[in-house]
């Protein structure tokens, strides 16, 4: 009985570990596309390899959930469109303009973006702990886009990258703000509904990019890409992360997203040979303490 008691929260650990790894890995993904592939259309294959991937291995729960689904099909693609296919088209196209660092240290102004969603929209409230916690992450969101430099930061000079990268975020705490009205589907269920409404998405952006003579037919690295997000960020990471929060709940399995920005920037120094400035370590502390501060205030 101990022995299951302990397996138990330790294969959750190594799930949601696994899921931040998985994300913190579509940074490095997003950098390796450049040159490879056309981000609206690595997205499209991206959502259409985790599709199929769904009715081959989770096809029940979507067949189950049919009839819940079929009643809020409104909800159900806004949510694809939203927090996946537009998301990650923005993801792809800044990786063209930043750094994978960049990129994962960015992602980390999620959960504050939410807090402020769910203020907005619900009103719950911020206590002071929290919203000194957001402050910090703004600082270390803007530490990073400034490159740490405060001429830049008067002169208002970021790159674009970073600030499509920046938006992204906040059109995916908005995804997560809206989790909060789901239908009562299964986990896999929702997840099915919401990959097909990403791919069905990602076909007007991929139109557009051809209309714009910016489309690029992947390369025979773009093939392997095209698999690894379909495989990694985009299936394995949702199963563990939901395996992970059925496990130990939603509240402590959500600390794990605060690895992505540590593991994005170790990938990105380790596969990418990125540089690792001071300004890097700087924003990466005060977006991890802001995190933390921001989590550790609701319990107030």
């Amino acid at each position: 009985m101990a022995t299951n008691a302990l397996a138990r929260p330790f294969r959750a650990y190594l799930a949601l570990t696994t899921s931040a790894l998985c994300w913190a890995g579509n940074a490095i993904f997003g950098r390796l596309a450049v040159g490879e592939i056309s981000p609206l259309l690595l997205v499209s294959f991206r959502w259409l390899g985790a599709l199929l991937l769904v009715l081959v291995f989770a096809r029940h729960y979507l067949l189950r959930d049919w009839l819940v689904l079929r009643t809020h099909l409104r909800f159900v693609f806004a949510m694809g469109a939203l927090g996946f296919a537009i998301f990650n088209a923005l993801f792809y196209v800044a990786a063209h303009t930043t750094t994978a660092i960049n990129l994962g240290i960015l992602q980390g102004a999620i959960p504050v973006f939410v807090i402020l969603g769910m203020f907005a929209v619900y009103r719950v409230r911020v206590t002071r702990i929290q919203l000194f916690g957001v402050c910090l992450t703004i600082l270390g969101v803007v530490t990073v886009s400034a490159a740490g430099s405060l001429k830049r930061l008067m002169a208002m000079e970021f790159r674009v990258g970073d600030l499509l990268m920046i938006i992204a975020c906040a059109l995916y705490a908005g995804y997560t703000v809206a989790l909060r009205h789901r239908p009562a589907a299964s986990a896999l269920g929702l997840f099915g509904g919401f990959v097909a409404g990403a791919f069905l998405t990602s076909l007007p952006l991929v139109a557009t990019e051809a209309m714009l003579g910016q489309l690029q037919w992947p390369t025979p690295t773009g093939w392997l890409i095209i698999c690894l997000v379909a495989l990694f960020p985009s299936f394995l990471a949702q199963v563990c992360f939901l395996n992970g929060v059925s496990s130990i709940g939603p509240n402590r399995a959500g600390v794990f997203v605060n690895l992505v920005p540590v593991f994005a920037a170790l990938m990105a120094v380790g596969f990418l040979h990125e540089a690792f400035e001071t300004f890097h370590a700087v924003a990466l502390v005060l977006v991890l303490c802001g995190i933390w501060l921001s989590e550790r205030g609701k319990q107030v």
